[in-house]
């Protein structure tokens, strides 16, 4: 008829957990059932985080002449009682366990009295009673205030109280266990004819049980006694299914009459009985003839008057559905008046805050531990956390680093300030080189624009003005074109600039050796030259960027390691030694071109354009060789910002350096652009 104990263990880890107790004392009486106790609830305390402080055993044979023994017993368990950090006691045993706890405290510590307490919430569990006779009677129970009991489920049953408020000791006189029970629940004798002498006070049967603290008898019925209830029905109800016509004839009466029949044999007949009760609840026993049924959770509340009224606060039952096995209503509890009505902690350590987790010390138990901030880049969201957790990959660890944040997509783009500075320079950069190439071609039958190749410096133009403009492709969210063409576009296009940059200067240099008596540099001399090398170091570069976009081209990428707080929409670039091939070829180029104009800046001023083209080139080559280092060492936007400026400016030092004079000519100085002027001699 009793529940099984599996649902009590349930009960107790889930009241445990659901007010985070995690640091508990466990008392368990002294014998085989307080070893199955422990055995059975202490690993399940593991399992779900939970520590025992300490395991203390109540023993229930004691002997109270013998104080010098009941002392050392009481000196032995109060290290228990005064562990500062444990507010919970768990104990098991029956109704002596709480009488020598009781005991041990009333007796064993004389500082202790009714104005103090231990302020301990004791855990208790169904087999438990509070029932003290005789002396005992005398204490109270301001030890165990506030404590939560679990209790065999029960009903209230109609009629059960006015039924015990007229209970008399007389109604039967063979029932001698009436009259034993109320001498000792009231303190008194009934008279026996026999004695001379009356001893101590007379019971005169008309005393009433309602006026009993519940410490010695309690008016509601208890689980114990419902479970009793339910029983006698059971077999009531088995009894009559045996009368019935079905069972006269069965082997199992036989012949026989009800009061021969063996005890065991309504064994079969009570493993298949339904009923239901007078309270309405169905009575039937499971698969493994257990009465199903759970346990109630029951808050002690303690009177002055030393008697007390359990309360029920929940229910634990692991047949019920899922999430309802456990419910408890926290706000009607009453808790130990040292508590003031807060819930009571009971933890070894203080908890870890969002953003921490758990540290383990050595040689103390799980439950102790210490607070370590989580690792850059890992948050904990909840307390005591074992494990810091990476956030994802769009997302980072907040400051605090108890929750992710999403991280911002961030390129160059136009709404950028520093876009729009860069987009505008592009610009400009672009309509001045425009200009330019609209004075050359307006003064194209100038001498100073027909000299060294106009075709050539045409090309430059046109050239350096697709430079200024491929810079614009850098600014914007990346898509799959804009990739492809953003660095092929600027190497192609570079390459035919500094290839016309070295054309003008090997014409420069093949003029003026064409001009030396029988020199056989002349049939060199004309546009045939300056054209193939443009192409020739153009489709080499062309070359390179095609194979580059055939076998790992550049593709849009979203890079969210390289900065904690951002993710990089990027133009991958498929295969980098493609894109430091491109950057080489380039700067073999620009090394070429420098070293050639270098040589010939000093030829005389009728043929020279070299000195230009070497100042040109020193800039275009300082630009490029710090834009390595620099371009390597920064991310995000900046790094497309340093291309772009680098792309900008040697462009810009090209334009300026080789057009400016010639342009300062044309336009302010028209009078030195004649032939006279370029076929002047300088003395060298």
């Amino acid at each position: 008829m009793v529940p099984s104990e599996a649902n009590q263990y349930i009960g107790i880890i889930n009241l445990l957990k659901h007010f985070g107790w995690t640091w508990i004392g466990l008392f368990a009486v002294d014998d085989d059932s307080g070893e199955q106790f422990l055995q059975t609830l202490e690993p399940l305390l593991s399992q779900n985080g939970i520590c025992s402080a300490f395991t203390q055993r109540i023993t229930n044979q004691h002997d109270l002449t013998n104080f010098s023994a009941f002392y050392v017993s009481a000196s032995i368990i109060y290290p228990a009682f005064s562990e500062s950090k444990v507010s919970i006691f768990v104990i098991y045993g029956d109704s002596m366990t709480i009488l020598w706890v009781n005991a041990y405290v009333l007796l064993g510590f004389p500082s202790y009295n009714e104005g103090t307490s231990l302020g301990k919430v004791w855990v208790m569990t169904a087999q438990l009673d509070f029932t003290l006779t005789g002396v005992q009677n005398v204490w109270d129970f301001q030890l165990f205030e506030g404590a939560l009991s679990f209790t065999i489920h029960s009903a209230e049953i109609q009629g059960f109280k006015d039924f015990l408020q007229i209970v008399k000791p007389g109604w039967n006189q063979e029932d001698g266990f009436l009259k034993d029970f109320w001498e000792q629940a009231f303190n008194c004798l009934f008279p026996d004819p026999q004695e001379l002498i009356e001893v101590g006070e007379t019971c005169t049967g008309e005393e009433r049980l309602e006026n009993l603290p519940a410490s010695i008898f309690e008016m509601h019925m208890t689980g114990h006694s419902y479970s009793i209830y339910n029983a006698v029905y059971a077999v009531a109800h088995a009894l009559h299914a045996i009368q019935s016509s079905r069972y006269k004839h069965s082997p199992i009466m036989s012949g026989k009459s009800l009061q021969d029949l063996q005890p065991w044999k309504l064994n079969p007949l009570l493993e298949g009985i339904l009923f239901n009760n007078s309270v309405g609840e169905a009575i039937f026993f499971q698969d493994n003839r257990e009465r199903r049924g759970g346990f109630d959770i029951t808050n002690m509340v303690t009177f002055p008057n030393k008697s007390f009224q359990r309360v029920k606060v929940g229910r634990v039952d692991a047949k019920f559905q899922e999430g309802k096995e456990f419910i408890i209503n926290t706000d009607i509890i009453v808790w130990h008046r040292r508590f003031n009505q807060v819930m009571p902690v009971s933890v070894c350590s203080d908890s870890c805050h969002p953003g921490y987790q758990k540290k383990k010390k050595e040689g103390v138990k799980f439950c102790c531990y210490s607070c370590a901030l989580c690792p850059e880049g890992k948050i904990s969201t909840q307390k005591d956390m074992d494990d810091c957790s990476k956030c994802p990959g769009d997302q980072y660890a907040s400051k605090d680093r108890d929750r992710c944040i999403p991280k911002l997509t961030i390129f160059l783009s136009y709404e950028d300030s520093l876009g729009i500075s860069l987009a505008l320079v592009a610009i400009s950069f672009s309509l001045t080189t425009v200009v330019v190439l609209g004075t050359f071609i307006k003064h194209k039958d100038t001498p100073i624009v027909k000299a060294n190749n106009r075709d050539i410096t045409y090309t430059l133009l046109v050239s350096l003005l697709l430079c200024f403009l491929s810079s614009l492709l850098f600014i914007g969210r990346p898509q799959k074109l804009t990739c492809c063409l953003r660095q092929t576009s600027f190497g192609i296009i570079f390459s035919v600039a500094v290839s016309c940059v070295l054309a003008k200067t090997i014409t420069v240099v093949v003029a003026f050796m064409a001009t030396k008596p029988g020199s056989s540099m002349r049939r060199w001399v004309g546009k045939t030259l300056a054209n193939s090398i443009v192409l020739f170091c153009s489709w080499i570069q062309a070359g390179i960027c095609v194979v580059w976009l055939a076998t790992s081209p550049p593709f849009p990428n979203l890079d969210m390691q390289s900065v904690p707080a951002q993710i990089i929409s990027e133009c991958n670039e498929g295969s980098v030694t493609m894109f430091y091939l491109v950057l080489g070829y380039l700067g073999l180029l620009a090394i070429i071109s420098f070293t050639v104009a270098f040589l010939a800046r000093k030829l005389p001023d009728s043929f020279n354009e070299a000195k230009f083209i070497t100042f040109s080139m020193l800039v275009f080559c300082s630009v490029w060789l710090s834009f390595v280092p620099t371009y390597l060492s920064t991310k995000g936007k900046y790094m497309v910002a340093v291309e772009i400026f680098s792309i900008l400016a040697s462009s810009a030092g090209l334009l300026g350096c080789i057009f400016a004079p010639k342009c300062f000519i044309i336009v302010l100085r028209p009078d030195l652009n004649n032939r006279e002027h370029l076929m002047r001699k300088k003395d060298w």
